[in-house]
């Protein structure tokens, strides 16, 4: 036990830039005090002790903000920041290196006693403040899932999952801001940059938009010029738009 909270707070120093000591770690966590304290009601859950593992349990939620059923699983160096709000169900596997943030749920679709109910967690997932993981699926290794995010189907490894419905993103701009946070240690939050499948649609349109006046406006300045080398006679209409002015910037901007 006491090596694993040695564990425990090496882990919140490492990934926590606030965190001064493990004294103050130790003393003033809340997050590590749930964790401590859910491993107490598993023991308990795990023997058979059922009343006394949920009011250990119970105590824990009354300390700190964070329920934990204590049937849940937790891997090593599950690092809970600030806390308050998560709620774990009782089917719930926790992986190593897992990262939660406030207000958190991993909770259940289903009423069926004995059933997988509640999300697994694969290794190295972060789940950003509010999101809501709800079923008994797996996010894969390394995943993330965005700020207030309502998941409700699984998340293949590496992924990133945003919105409600949350929406799985592969896009390589997502890899490599992955690469680039996992040299800091780990990616905050799950926070996306822009890459919201209904922003890209979007930016998408807009320059499809774009390139079609483009074209649109070379055709005429080409046919005006040819026109008037052959039959200068021939009036090109006075509306025909020779020029572009399609803001597609101003437009992308306002979907970012």
């Amino acid at each position: 036990m006491l090596a694993r909270l040695r564990e425990d707070i090496a882990c919140i120093l490492e990934r926590d830039p606030a965190a001064r000591s493990a004294f103050e770690v130790l003393t003033c966590y809340p997050g590590l005090h749930a964790i401590v304290i859910h491993r107490w009601a598993h023991a308990c859950w795990r023997r058979g002790w059922h009343w006394l593992g949920r009011f250990i349990s119970q105590t824990g939620r009354f300390l700190t903000g964070i329920e934990i059923h204590p049937g849940a699983t937790l891997g090593r160096r599950v690092f809970i920041d600030h806390g308050m709000g998560v709620v774990v169900g009782e089917t719930a596997e926790i992986g190593d290196d897992c990262t939660i943030y406030q207000g958190v749920t991993l909770g259940g679709t289903s009423l069926y006693k004995g059933a997988k109910r509640h999300p697994t967690l694969g290794k190295g997932v972060i789940v950003g403040a509010n999101s809501q993981v709800l079923g008994g699926f797996t996010v894969g290794d390394g995943a993330r899932i965005g700020s207030s995010a309502v998941v409700v189907k699984p998340v293949p490894a590496g992924a990133t999952a945003v919105g409600n419905p949350a929406r799985i993103l592969h896009a390589p701009d997502d890899a490599a801001r992955e690469a680039a946070a996992a040299k800091m240690g780990f990616s905050a939050y799950g926070v996306t940059q822009g890459d919201d499948p209904v922003s890209q649609a979007m930016r998408g349109l807009i320059d499809s938009a774009a390139g079609h006046e483009h074209q649109i406006a070379m055709l005429w300045q080409a046919l005006d010029t040819l026109i008037k080398a052959q039959n200068p006679d021939v009036c090109v209409p006075s509306d025909a738009q020779r020029a572009e002015a399609f803001d597609a910037e101003g437009l992308k901007g306002l979907v970012k």
